[in-house]
């Protein structure tokens, strides 16, 4: 055959091993060898790779031509007709004959292959020329749609344009033929057919058809392929640069378009104009005392900028983070058309104490009594005896330094709230206190002793805070006891007894022998029933802050009061610029409770600082609002002190000038309680004059630290103790650095001592003490010395460097120094009445006869507060 003829190197299919079909490779490989100077070589590998090449098929479209199809083609066309079966010659076949048997039908094989990936590839295209058709179609439908639209819309605008009276109106009624509108009503224009629709899907560049379709509506717009529902968004055909310019392909509507077509249909479909602008939000906006421009404009939604224009239209120039005060604020959010709600730093504390309790809630409470008297006279004594326990024993000096609250409970089952109060003068806010948080005041007056200073002040307080007054008349059983004249002195001040006449329950007791103590109970609790006490106990718990210590191993405890309302155990509170949460209620008998009701006194543990004494206690529902409230209460109170330690005005500051800066004691307070401390520092206040007074530079609650001790040192001051001592560093640095320290457990010692402080601080007082007269007899003249008198002591005696002054006719003429003091040519220290002498002045010359001298020395003496 041909085919076994052909070179081996030509055969593009071949049979190596049985049932094993390989192609042979496009690339023929080879090496050579490559020649260099100076006898040098390099073998190379060369590769052959033929060409591929391509027909134009039956379909008139161009296809590759491959080298198995070519020579499987040849094969069957140089192949010849199947010849008459011949009988069998017994014969064995070649080796040569067979193989070209499997060639050939492999060749046959792969020449079916072609010829079905060729009838599918025809099938495919066929298809995709169906589906292009298609979109055409529809393409041309949806522009064919869209252009009479088009012409409506115009058509619409022209007949508007005609009503409407205007220039072009007026020309057509002189006679001037009015202009056609472009665009022809969609009825009269052809609309694409199907036949129209197949080429544009073979032609490629239809750009210029397309804009000569838009120029005149008699050729057909040639439509462009659009996507259908479920097809892949990518492009099947080229887009060409007239395409993309004419808008039809490779272009979506936007984002913020379809957004505006949407808010478009349903402003029509609500019945808005579609243009009309967005109407402007007035916004209510909250202003404080002090805000940022920022914060202003972040209130108002508004842009910074535009705020600091406003403000620069108002005449104030400010940056976006500088603070405005609030009249400004509601200024700027005037001019903007929003409305202002002015607020204040303190409406954090609206509606902290809740709201009033209704009649039906109310359920009776034991009444608080507080104890007031002078110093010494039986309070705390009659207490003891009340209470059946011996509190006097404990205290320092034998007088109450502290305020206590304790409840008795009678053997009827009632029980009775008592507030002792210390009696000393210099308690005067702790007596304050008390009479303030009280029901009953039941005043102490010693029957041998009678009205005296702090009673009076007790008087007062009481009648300041509209309380009744029951009098105690204590010990009664002193010899020199005369309870006729306690109610005579009563009387001095408006109190009135009952047997003589008044209202005041006056009842005779003896503390020490307990007499008539059941009296007294009855006569408040018979004041109670009348004042009908009566408080909630199911809301949370309010109450006044009696005392307040710092302790070691306990921290802050407060003696709290509760007025209304029940305090638990967890309840965060607010104490005065303190909160916390209540982790142990501990009653007067030192027992741990669960829980306080109305006129309970307990100390409270669990506070973040030591409050001060006399500040509200409230319960909050939160730790937060809790938190905010302390904060605000603490910078009120630091503004206010800064205020108070301010430099003053230029007046103040001109007046201390002229008359000379005051001398100043620094100190330093410490005591175990607030209110022993600040009955302290009202003491030392009250001691100061204009020439001295006492500076507090600290004062706390609790032990001496190495705080106190440095700042002591670096201000020279020193640290009075009440009832406290300095731990050991302190100490240590106490008398390394020199720093006096004073223990005191009494008050009176250390208002005596401070007193003494303070006297040192005075400027002596200079003491005039006449020393004699002398009478100038002659008057000589010295070269060195200049004029000297020639006197005759006639009273007393002159020493020399005493003060003299110059009398002539009664007047001082002269008050100066005595220069020298001679008796013949020695200068002597005094000359005695009798003996003559010669006296010059200091500075001063103008000396005649008959003047007269007198001689008198200055002394200081020191002065006392």
């Amino acid at each position: 055959m041909t085919t076994s003829k052909e070179p081996e190197a030509k055969r593009p299919l071949k049979l190596n091993q049985p049932g094993k079909l390989q192609l042979k490779k496009t690339v023929e490989t080879g090496q050579v060898r490559q020649s260099f100077s100076h006898g040098r070589s390099k073998a190379v590998t060369v590769e052959v790779k033929r060409s591929r090449t391509f027909e134009r098929g039956t379909s008139g479209r161009m296809k590759e031509v491959t080298e198995a199809a070519a020579e499987a083609e040849a094969v069957l066309n140089e192949a010849p007709a199947p010849a008459v079966p011949q009988p069998e010659v017994e014969e064995k076949p070649t080796t040569a004959k067979r193989l070209s048997a499997e060639e050939r039908a492999s060749r046959v094989r792969a020449l079916e292959v072609a010829r079905e990936e060729e009838a599918a590839r025809k099938e495919r295209e066929a298809e995709e020329s169906k589906r292009r058709a298609e979109q055409a179609k529809r393409a041309a439908e949806e522009r064919a749609l869209r252009e009479a639209e088009e012409a409506e819309e115009r058509q619409r605008a022209a007949e508007t344009a005609e009503q409407q009276p205007s220039a072009a109106a007026e020309d057509v009624a002189a006679g001037t033929p009015a202009a056609t509108p472009t665009a022809e009503p969609a009825k009269d224009r052809p609309r694409p057919s199907a036949k129209t629709a197949e080429p544009a899907a073979e032609e490629e560049d239809d750009g210029p058809a397309r804009a000569k379709a838009r120029k005149g509506p008699a050729v057909p717009a040639k439509p462009a392929p659009s996507r259908s529902r479920g097809e892949p968004r990518r492009r099947a055909g080229k887009l060409t640069i007239n395409q993309a310019l004419d808008g039809q392909e490779g272009r979506q509507r936007s984002l913020a378009a379809m957004k505006r077509q949407r808010e478009k249909q349903m402003r029509l479909a609500g019945g808005q104009q579609p243009h009309q602008p967005p109407q402007k939000v007035v916004r209510e906006v909250v202003i404080p005392e002090v805000m940022t421009v920022q914060e202003l404009a972040n209130r108002m939604a508004a842009r910074g900028a535009e705020v600091v224009k406003t403000l620069m239209k108002l005449g104030v120039m400010a940056t976006i983070n500088q603070t405005i005060d609030a009249d400004t604020a509601e200024l700027v959010v005037g001019e903007f058309g929003h409305k202002s709600k002015r607020v204040s730093a303190s409406d954090v504390e609206i509606g902290m104490r809740g709201a009033d309790d209704r009649p039906d809630e109310l359920q009776s409470r034991p009444p608080v009594v507080t104890i007031m008297g002078h110093v010494d006279h039986g309070k705390t004594s009659l207490l003891d005896a009340l209470r059946e326990t011996d509190v006097v024993s404990g205290e320092a000096g034998g007088i109450t330094q502290h305020i206590g609250a304790y409840q008795v409970r009678l053997a009827s089952g009632d029980r009775i709230t008592f507030i002792d109060t210390p009696g000393h003068a210099a308690f005067t806010e702790m007596r304050l206190r008390g009479a303030t948080v009280t029901d009953i005041v039941v005043l102490v007056v010693a029957a041998d002793d009678g009205i005296k200073e702090q009673t009076v002040e007790a008087i007062n307080h009481a009648k300041a805070a509209r309380v009744p007054i029951i009098v105690a008349i204590n010990k009664i059983d002193k010899p020199g006891a005369d309870t006729a004249r306690v109610k005579q002195e009563l009387l001095q001040h408006e109190l009135i007894t009952e047997d003589l006449g008044g209202d005041i329950l006056a009842i005779e007791v003896s503390a020490l022998k307990k007499t008539n103590l059941d009296k007294l109970e009855e006569a408040i609790l018979l004041q109670s029933e009348i004042l009908e006490l009566r408080a909630n106990p199911l809301r949370p718990a309010e109450g006044v802050i009696i005392e307040a210590k710092l302790e070691r191993g306990r921290g802050s405890v407060a003696t709290v009061l509760v007025q209304r309302g029940t305090l638990k155990v967890g309840d965060i509170f607010v104490a005065g610029g303190e909160w916390g949460r209540v982790r142990a209620l501990i009653n007067e008998r030192n027992e741990q409770i669960d829980e306080a009701g109305p006129a309970t006194p307990v100390e409270v543990l669990g506070l973040n600082g030591t409050p001060f004494a006399g500040d509200d206690f409230t319960v909050m529902e939160n730790e937060g609002r809790a938190r905010e409230i302390a904060e605000y209460r603490q910078r009120s109170r630091r503004e206010k002190e800064i205020a108070a330690t301010g430099r003053g005005t230029l007046e103040q500051m001109m007046s201390r000038i002229k008359e000379g800066e005051a001398s100043e004691l620094p100190i330093v307070v410490k005591s175990d309680v607030h209110g022993s401390m600040e009955a302290i520092i009202t003491s030392l206040e009250k001691l100061g004059t204009d020439e001295v007074k006492v500076r507090v530079l600290h004062s706390g609650v609790g032990g001496i630290n190495e705080s106190d001790v440095s700042l002591a040192n670096s201000t020279g001051a020193m640290i009075i103790a009440f009832n406290v001592r300095a731990n050991p560093q302190a100490r240590q640095m106490a008398r390394r650095d020199g720093v006096d320290i004073r223990y005191y457990s009494i008050i009176y010692n250390v208002v005596d001592d401070v007193k003494a402080a303070m006297s040192g601080l005075l400027a002596p007082k200079q003491q005039e003490n006449f020393l004699g007269y002398a009478e100038i007899r002659e008057v000589f003249t010295n070269s060195k010395v200049g004029k000297v008198a020639g006197c005759m002591i006639t009273e007393g005696l002159v020493k020399r460097g005493a003060k003299v002054r110059l009398l002539r006719d009664n007047v001082v003429i002269h008050d100066g120094t005595l220069k020298t003091l001679r008796r013949f040519k020695d200068e002597v220290k005094e000359v005695k009445e009798g003996y003559e002498c010669g006296m010059a002045f200091e500075n001063y010359t103008d000396i005649q006869v008959g003047d007269q001298i007198e001689c008198y020395e200055i002394e200081e003496v020191a002065r006392e507060l």
